[in-house]
């Protein structure tokens, strides 16, 4: 991407550890210090991408199979990423992703079984090599994100996966977060409230608008 004058902070992690209600509050925050903020989760974002995300993370679709699995979320991301997130960066707005590229690396790529180097080509792909500046981890337990999950009463197809593939999940989240080269991550304990988890993310997100 030849222009891109924006920051796009993206929130990861396992099922349960609170992204979409902490991307409302970072949403808060930055507009309160005078930011234009463009909020959107993945997959979802767009009409497609809506229409794609019911069918991938319908609990009624159990028999996608994990290679339709990939290719969906990835036509999710293209969609969102040349209609809502390319256009926005360019703009000079601050994008904020409840989920983005990390999560198939993740998923796909480590859990799955596909492999990391095939799912960042795809990732490319869709994201016309766009990274985010900054990677919130917000970690929680299996135990304590299940919990939130079956409270909430909204359990989609991935949250209905064995507690072994929730851990594996989250180990390979932490992986991920702790290789050297992944410098734009931050892990945050979201096993806090959301008052602290909250906290913990703006000073990250401070930090890194101040040195950009």
């Amino acid at each position: 991407m030849k222009q891109k004058t924006g920051i796009l902070i993206s929130l990861e992690g396992g099922e349960g550890g609170g992204k979409t209600t902490q991307v409302n509050q970072l949403k808060k925050h930055l507009e309160d210090s005078g930011r234009e903020v463009v909020p959107v989760r993945e997959p979802g974002g767009t009409k497609i991408s809506e229409q794609i995300r019911e069918i991938v993370l319908s609990s009624k679709n159990e028999g996608i199979t994990d290679t339709t699995e990939v290719l969906l979320f990835q036509a999710a991301r293209a969609q969102i990423y040349r209609q809502v997130v390319i256009p926005a960066l360019n703009a000079g707005k601050v994008v904020i992703m409840d989920r983005t590229r990390d999560s198939s690396v993740v998923y796909q790529g480590m859990v799955r079984g596909f492999g990391k180097e095939l799912i960042e080509e795809l990732n490319d792909i869709s994201t016309k090599k766009i990274v985010p500046d900054l990677t919130l981890l917000l970690d929680v337990s299996v135990k304590t994100g299940l919990d939130r999950r079956i409270d909430s009463g909204k359990m989609d197809r991935l949250d209905m996966e064995a507690k072994s593939f929730h851990k594996k999940v989250r180990d390979a989240y932490l992986d991920l977060a702790n290789e050297k080269k992944q410098k734009r991550w931050r892990i945050i304990d979201a096993e806090k409230s959301v008052e602290e988890v909250a906290d913990m993310i703006w000073q990250a997100v401070s930090e890194k608008i101040k040195a950009e």
